[in-house]
């Protein structure tokens, strides 16, 4: 299992194609699922094995296109997406669980 912790994206990362963790994305920024990894958090309210069957239930899958649309005024949470055809609101502490391929811009 890679242990490597994405970090937040720059502008020379977007350029690269970097993966990242979608709760450090920014509105606008777009890409290719490439893990759905839940990790155990003390703030997540529910056991990591719920929220790993949440994400994907919600389409959070590898390969599936999405995009951030929206982020809320106080925290940049909740974090709103495009998940292939559907539009996705989730915290952003559980948007750490899902890594993606920054679309090159």
């Amino acid at each position: 299992m890679n242990t490597h912790t994405p970090r937040l994206a720059t502008a020379a990362d977007a350029a690269a194609g970097a993966v990242v963790r979608l709760s450090e994305a920014s509105v606008g920024d777009a890409g290719i699922i490439v893990e759905v990894r839940a990790e155990a958090h003390d703030d997540h309210g529910v056991s990591v094995e719920e929220l790993q069957r949440r994400l994907l239930e919600f389409g959070f899958v590898e390969g599936a296109r999405l995009e951030v649309i929206h982020q809320g005024a106080i925290g940049r949470d909740p974090i709103a997406v495009r998940l292939d055809d559907m539009r996705v609101a989730l915290r952003r502490r559980d948007a750490a669980d899902v890594l993606f391929l920054l679309d090159p811009r």
